[in-house]
């Protein structure tokens, strides 16, 4: 008799293009969906992504049934549930005396060391859902002294014939970066975000959610997520229809009460299987064939999912589990409280945090230069801030949020992702934002008692480590501007960012 193999199917690998389901047999294998606690608070995650992931696979196991598969599903109020991952495959195996498990490579390197250490017959396969395989990526990476994401998304481009005319880029240029960064107009109108009805399954989801991880940071109610790829595919018409041709002016804009403005909000969708990055990136093209959206909007929006989305994961991997524990400013201060209360008069990391407590949610600006960047000034712990960002959004899963936070937002990394440190006094947010002018700072005054404390810490910062930036010609002119400013000005400025510093040390606020 041929024994049954386990296939497991992790929560962010929903779909039936998943490379351990095309390799299973219907007739003989057994699929795994488990909802347990070590995944849903090996760090705290937000309740609303906690409920999308278990309606969402129970969604799927209810397609996979239908479909004729034979599903092995624990809930998570089960009381033979064991509670994590290895426990349940160990228990399932034994109930079907099964020969094999069969997995996707996981996104993240704790759960592939677990599984590398599970007391069974094992095999993990590469998650080809991917435009660039490890073998492609680390192929590209070999013979470059730096990995710069500009040039290997030329190459994705070229693979995929996004946005192609033979050879070369339509509108003869690979990226339309700069048309991309208009400040918020005075007033704007911004699409009624998709409102999907919860069904009887996701009822109960919330219901279970609420009850047992309610202490978790951050708001469950209203719940408001796709949570199959039809609902999926629908958030994306939507955005095509009604925000894609505005996206890219104002996709680093910020502005107060308005969480959401041109923004896709499909990530969690592409991170979960819900939607094809492929696929999705075609539709978009679409937009710019049928002159539904300017090509700057389409080429931004399809450089963040075959450029950066497929580069990020190239770095996660190329790198290995011990880029985590890298921390290359040595920056040792605690997270501030207010990253968990929003209890700031800072109205910017007030508005994000807040924004991120009710939704899940925050768009790549306010998480690079609001929340990152102030933690980036203050020498925050860079682990903290990555276990921070895991914890709290909707799309963070490992493989894309450890290097953009590591990398991109805290330099961790010694400049593998970015070229230098993205950091900013008070006028980019103001530029960018109308947040400034309802605050209770002066984004104008520098060292005043109302000064913006994003001014003084950033030459507090950059002073800092002027040993590591000063010969980064990407700074040089960070430093000139230094250079010139009086002996008394420069001996306020760092006296005041020594002050704000020890204000959260004390209060955790500010």
């Amino acid at each position: 008799m041929v024994k049954s193999n386990l296939i497991l199917v992790l929560g962010d690998q929903l779909t039936l293009d998943i490379a351990a389901i095309k390799k299973a047999d219907k007739s003989k294998d057994y699929i795994i969906l488990a909802e347990v606690d070590a995944e849903a608070e090996y760090v705290k995650h937000h309740p609303k992504k906690i409920a999308f992931i278990f309606s969402a696979m129970r969604h799927f196991a209810t397609r996979l049934r239908k479909l004729g598969w034979k599903v092995l599903y624990s809930e998570i109020n089960d009381p033979e549930n064991s509670q994590n991952i290895i426990g349940e495959v160990l228990r399932y195996a034994e109930k079907v005396d099964a020969n094999e498990l069969v997995v996707t490579k996981p996104g993240e390197w704790r759960l592939i060391k677990v599984l590398e250490d599970i007391p069974l017959k094992v095999a993990i396969l590469e998650d080809d859902r991917f435009i660039a395989s490890h073998a492609e990526f680390e192929n590209w990476a070999s013979d470059k002294k730096t990995l710069r994401m500009e040039f290997f998304y030329r190459e994705m481009r070229r693979k995929t014939n996004l946005l192609m005319d033979g050879d070369k880029p339509i509108g003869g240029k690979w990226n339309f970066d700069k048309e991309n960064r208009k400040s918020p107009p005075k007033k704007i109108i911004s699409p009624k975000v998709i409102n999907f009805k919860n069904d009887e399954t996701t009822e109960n989801v919330l219901y279970l959610v609420n009850e047992r991880y309610n202490s978790h940071f951050g708001e469950l109610y209203p719940f408001n997520y796709a949570v199959t790829p039809e609902e999926a595919n629908l958030a994306l018409e939507k955005f095509i229809n009604e925000s894609l041709s505005l996206f890219g002016d104002y996709q680093d804009a910020m502005m107060l009460d308005e969480p959401f403005l041109y923004h896709a909000l499909i990530s969690l969708y592409l991170n979960t299987g819900l939607l094809d990055p492929l696929e999705t990136c075609r539709k978009v093209e679409k937009a710019f064939i049928n002159g539904v959206a300017p090509l700057n909007a389409v080429e931004g929006f399809i450089r963040q999912i075959i450029g950066w989305r497929e580069y990020i994961r190239g770095i996660y991997f190329l790198k290995g589990p011990d880029y985590l524990d890298q921390n290359y400013l040595d920056a040792k201060r605690k997270l501030p409280s207010f990253y968990w209360s929003g209890d700031t008069k800072m109205r910017c990391v007030s508005q994000a945090v807040l924004q991120t407590k009710i939704h899940s949610y925050a768009h790549h600006i306010q998480r690079l230069m609001v929340t990152g960047n102030f933690a980036l000034l203050a020498d925050i712990d860079p682990k903290e801030v990555h276990y921070w960002y895991l914890s709290v959004y909707i799309d963070a899963f490992e493989w894309v949020e450890a290097p953009n936070t590591l990398g991109m937002s805290q330099f961790s990394d010694g400049g593998v992702v970015a070229s230098k440190p993205y950091i900013s006094s008070g006028a980019y947010i103001n530029r960018m934002s109308n947040y400034c002018k309802k605050c209770h700072y002066d984004v104008k005054d520098k060292l005043g008692e109302k000064a913006c404390p994003f001014n003084a810490l950033y030459w507090s910062f950059l002073i800092r480590h002027k040993g590591k930036f000063s010969s980064n010609p990407r700074m040089a002119q960070m430093y000139r501007n230094w250079d010139r400013q009086d002996e008394n000005v420069k001996t306020a400025t760092l006296s005041k960012a020594q002050t704000i510093l020890s204000q959260i040390s004390k209060s955790g606020t500010i």
